[in-house]
């Protein structure tokens, strides 16, 4: 799997605990979905960062992660290292699983 730094990410630093990468697009209308499901995770559990990237202004990025539907999320451990991708919306709990899974982070609201 691929590994992602703070410079892939144009400058956000990675979580503490877990990254979760978004790729959306303009007049994707399930990334508007996506976004808010990966903000409600991101804001009940703890360490973990949100990058949001619009894959037209991250052209060689989403090339070299084969980003090819959006949205398309990516969860990152804390070393930066892609653990888990998924395209399409998932639900929260699909979420909260993927960073259990990832590393260990237990939801803190």
């Amino acid at each position: 799997m691929p590994t992602l730094t703070s410079a892939d990410l144009g400058g956000v630093p990675l979580g503490e605990r877990a990254t979760v990468v978004q790729f959306s697009s303009t007049f994707c209308a399930p990334c508007r979905s996506t976004r808010y499901v990966v903000e409600r995770a991101v804001a009940t559990t703890s360490g973990v960062a949100h990058v949001d990237l619009d894959v037209a202004d991250h052209l060689a990025l989403g090339e070299r992660l084969g980003i090819d539907v959006t949205p398309t999320v990516l969860v990152l451990d804390a070393r930066g290292a892609v653990v888990r991708r998924a395209s399409g919306v998932p639900t929260l709990a699909q979420l909260r699983r993927a960073l259990e899974a990832a590393s260990g982070v237990a939801r803190s609201a």
